[in-house]
């Protein structure tokens, strides 16, 4: 408080405010003789300039002024106890000062000290309650500062750690897939490389991504199907109608690939078990995953990607859920599309 720009408007209010209430109050008085309104109203005036301007120097130097053990006791406290002392020394100096400069006997001193020892307390006892009320205030707001980063620096991570849970076997399937290629079809394989670099590419440039469009999410699932239907061919049916109008929505990045992995890791697929999965729009702002149910007899090790990947995702970036309907026959996931505007 001591070092804000406006201190000397605050000095000159807090002095009026003393001047006036020394001059209209009954037995308030600073001096046991009489002084004329100027006289009063510059004494004032300097008394409080030098208890604002000598607290503003214990500020700026109390670590120097404390003594090592004294270090464990609250600023506040310190500059409260260093501020007394300043205001002694300035009660007892600037009455010495005014009896010499007025003529007025010396015996008069230590009554007169009282008096503008007890003025100087009150103003000094002011300017302490209004700095501490600013100190605590300023302290607060630190810690809420200081709050919110940790809980968006935590956020980040736990959404950091989410983007990166891509599932390792995937790239392991389709190594085996390329590696049959290579010597049967080495077109198909040339083509099926180019593929593969598009979808790791699309994930490394969008890792670092909240969210992307829908056409680019659209342009990269194909490239992921294609190398699905090499792998599993007729025995994979997609199925699309995804209105134009929501392909520049938003939505978190590979969450219709996760989608997809997660029918094909969770459900038997074979020629006489053909696994269908349709991505269509509904007419409103979202987006329908649906398979066919027929799971696998032996589940899979769960590697925490899939629909708890993308339900947290949606928390950290949207107040929207992700909703999941599954009966006996169907599998649907509903994926909310995020407008963003001016995108």
């Amino acid at each position: 408080m001591y070092k804000t720009k406006g201190r000397y408007l605050y000095i000159l209010l807090l002095s009026l405010y003393s001047f006036f209430n020394i001059l209209l109050i009954e037995g308030d008085r600073l001096f046991v003789f009489d002084l004329n309104w100027a006289y009063l109203f510059a004494i004032i005036l300097i008394n409080v300039t030098l208890i604002w301007e000598g607290n503003r120097l214990i500020v700026q130097n109390l670590a120097f002024l404390s003594l090592p053990y004294t270090q464990k006791i609250h600023p506040l406290i310190r500059l409260f106890i260093f501020s007394l002392l300043n205001v002694t020394l300035i009660s007892f100096l600037s009455v010495w000062l005014i009896l010499l400069f007025l003529g007025q006997p010396s015996s008069n001193l230590i009554i007169n000290f009282k008096l503008s020892l007890g003025f100087s307390f009150r103003v000094n006892l002011f300017l302490n309650c209004a700095n501490a009320i600013v100190y605590f205030m300023s302290e607060l707001s630190n810690a809420k500062l200081k709050a919110e980063k940790l809980q968006k620096e935590n956020v980040e991570a736990q959404f950091q750690a989410l983007r990166n849970q891509v599932n390792p076997h995937f790239l392991f399937n389709s190594l085996n897939v390329l590696s049959n290629l290579v010597s049967k079809e080495p077109e198909l394989a040339t083509e099926f490389i180019h593929e593969l670099s598009k979808v790791y590419r699309y994930l490394l440039y969008y890792q670092s991504q909240k969210v992307v469009k829908l056409k680019e999410e659209l342009e990269f699932i194909n490239s992921y199907i294609f190398l699905l239907k090499i792998r599993f061919k007729d025995n994979l049916l997609i199925q699309s109608d995804i209105e134009e109008k929501f392909k520049d929505y938003f939505l978190p990045p590979a969450t219709l690939q996760l989608l997809t992995e997660n029918a094909i890791k969770h459900n038997v697929i074979s020629k006489k078990h053909p696994l269908t999965i349709s991505f269509r729009s509904n007419g409103e702002d979202v987006i329908i995953i649906e398979n066919n149910l027929q799971l696998k007899n032996v589940k899979e090790a769960s590697t925490s990607v899939g629909l708890k990947n993308i339900r947290d995702r949606y928390r950290f970036i949207s107040e929207n859920e992700v909703n999941v309907k599954r009966d006996g026959e169907k599998f649907m996931v509903k994926v909310p599309l995020i407008k963003i505007p001016n995108s």
